[in-house]
């Protein structure tokens, strides 16, 4: 399957992509990126919600100058893969175990058959929340887990036990495919500069919009009623020590010390319980610390280059 290119984001060179199905039926695009010359190990990477592949052009440069290969999907009712409700702007899903699924067929069909080892997952926000169930089930397709702002919890309180009793009995009775309260069908992404919460980067947030001014199909709006329901019975899974005490997968949360839209105190809590895990709060970025300035950027790969071992090449 196709992915787009504009002047400011083009497709980074040697790119195979196609669709894959899944075990319940869903199609996924994938895009994977061989690794330069004698080296070896293949980075997948796993978008928060709203993001596609073409997103990350970037970083997949990023990784390949560091030696990796790179392989990514757009998760199903995101970017070019297929949307289970009659809106495609809708952003849905019955279960956050559905992207498990994703994760399973695009391991199996992808990464296992088409990707040179070890594998590591580098996962941002929602796809951080998938890595982090993925951890805790001990499913280790990943040696590593790099996670950038992972959903653990939402800012200034916790998910608390009203609003998710309101959004079940809203989904039980029958509202499930309706945005939440206040939501509307402008796509994520579209949003002006000035008071956005994820980047402090023009240039990048201005890039960004104009991969979604190019193709709107590749966004999504606002989030249904079932998937923040999901969403929040996912976070409340993630609360007291056990839960991450019980993973046994070596992980790395990164934070931003400005982020508003998931809790920066919530992944400090969190990465203290972890067994094989550490973090670090990256002063003063937004949420998105892949899309922000240089200077943030730079905190965030020299924490992985130190986490994350590639093979070095021997000339």
């Amino acid at each position: 399957m196709t992915l787009v290119s504009i002047p400011a984001n083009p497709v980074p060179d040697d790119v195979v992509s196609g669709t894959i199905k899944t075990s319940d039926g869903a199609e996924l695009r994938f895009a994977r990126w061989a690794p330069p010359p004698g080296r070896k190990g293949t980075v997948c990477v796993f978008g928060g919600r709203g993001e596609m592949i073409e997103k990350y052009f970037e970083t997949v440069r990023d990784l390949r100058d560091r030696g990796f290969a790179v392989a990514m999907i757009d998760w199903r009712g995101q970017g070019h893969s297929s949307r289970r409700l009659r809106d495609p702007r809708k952003g849905y899903v019955r279960n956050f175990a559905d992207y498990e699924t994703d994760v399973e067929a695009f391991v199996q069909q992808v990464v296992l058959p088409d990707c040179p080892p070890p594998y590591f997952a580098l996962a941002h926000s929602m796809g951080g929340a998938v890595m982090l169930r993925i951890a805790h089930a001990g499913k280790r397709w990943f040696d590593r887990m790099v996670l950038s702002a992972p959903m653990i919890d939402l800012p200034g309180r916790r998910v608390s036990f009203f609003p998710s009793a309101l959004l079940r009995i809203m989904r039980l009775t029958g509202q499930g495919s309706n945005y939440i309260p206040g939501g509307s069908s402008e796509l994520v992404g579209l949003a002006p500069f000035i008071g956005n919460p994820v980047t402090s980067d023009p240039v990048r947030h201005a890039r960004n919009a104009a991969i979604l001014e190019e193709d709107p199909t590749l966004g999504i709006a606002a989030p249904t009623i079932a998937w923040a329901d999901t969403a929040f019975t996912a976070m409340r899974t993630f609360r007291g020590m056990s839960y991450p005490s019980e993973i046994r997968q070596p992980i790395l949360m990164l934070a931003a010390s400005n982020d508003e839209v998931v809790s920066t105190a919530a992944i400090e809590e969190f990465a203290y319980h972890l067994r094989a895990g550490s973090h670090l709060v990256i002063a003063g970025s937004k949420h998105e610390i892949l899309q922000e300035q240089d200077r943030y950027r730079a905190q965030f790969w020299a924490a992985f280059d130190a986490f994350v071992p590639g093979t070095p090449l021997f000339k």
